[in-house]
């Protein structure tokens, strides 16, 4: 088949606009191909409910097909990220139900860390206040993650007579942190303070509490303007190689990194190296 003859239209059919997605159960916005999720219950602290779960779950599956942004930043209104899953319309209800509509509920929990770890776009966390239970495992799925000296992360499954093999977190925290220091938050449930969580590696950076969201923000921007499909690569093959031997991973990389080549983007920053200018990446 001809390349020549394939419709536009049909490549583009699962294009989604995510520019206008109107969110029911959290804020949404998008700017200069940054979109923000604010979890938006304050005075609880921005916990989550069933349907805040399903939401951004669905949310995230989608923005696999969104090319009008490149960058998402999550965050929590007020003074605090988010507290976990509500005890009142999530820990009260689960209590009732029985071992088949409880792994119904953790296998939706769980899609939407593969949703948000399966998704192109990067994903900066700005974390204030309490980060805590499903808060801490949203925080821990983002690709980045900025936060403040006041903060409080805590996987305090262990508190609530629960397994700290949550969502994933017995997975991921220790890539991000080590196993050591992963095995004591999991087993004890206590808080991580924003110095010690800087430290360990699980805040990329420490900012002042007026200013984390501005800066994630900012972040994000950066990453929207940078050579997005490589972007993609780079989040995917982060993904990818937790399976993979040495060997096996260096081939891996070594296709993808020659689909890269074969970008725009990399011509343009060839010829804006040789023009002694910055380049201006397009995602393509």
């Amino acid at each position: 088949m001809n390349t020549n003859d394939i419709d536009p239209a049909l490549l583009a059919g699962n294009r989604w606009s995510a520019a206008g997605y109107q969110a029911k159960h959290f804020g949404w916005n998008v700017s200069e191909r940054v979109a923000t999720v604010t979890l938006n219950r304050p005075e609880r602290k921005n916990p989550l409910t069933f349907d805040s779960y399903a939401e951004l779950r669905d949310l995230f599956g989608r923005l696999r097909h969104a090319d009008d942004v490149k960058a998402v930043v999550v965050t929590g209104a007020g003074d605090n990220f988010c507290s976990g899953g509500d005890v009142h319309e999530i820990i009260g209800p689960l209590v009732k139900l029985k071992a088949p509509e409880l792994l119904m509920f953790t296998r939706m929990t769980g899609d939407l860390v593969k949703a948000m770890r399966g998704c192109p776009q990067p994903i900066v966390a700005a974390i204030d206040g309490v980060c805590a239970g499903a808060g801490a495992i949203i925080a821990m799925a983002s690709d980045l993650r900025l936060g403040t000296a006041r903060s409080k992360t805590a996987f305090l499954f262990n508190r609530v007579g629960l397994a700290g093999c949550d969502m994933g977190a017995c997975a991921i925290l220790p890539r991000i942190i080590g196993q050591g220091r992963a095995s004591e938050l999991l087993y004890t449930g206590r808080s991580m303070g924003g110095e010690e969580a800087e430290r360990w590696g699980f805040f990329n950076r420490l900012c002042d509490p007026g200013e984390v969201l501005a800066q994630a923000q900012a972040l994000a921007r950066d990453l929207a303007a940078g050579p997005t499909f490589a972007n993609g690569i780079t989040k995917t093959m982060l993904q990818q190689e937790w399976n993979m031997g040495i060997d096996q991973a260096i081939e891996a990389e070594a296709q993808a990194q020659a689909i890269c080549m074969l970008t725009e983007d990399f011509t343009r920053a060839y010829n804006a190296f040789v023009a002694k200018q910055k380049p201006r990446f397009e995602g393509n």
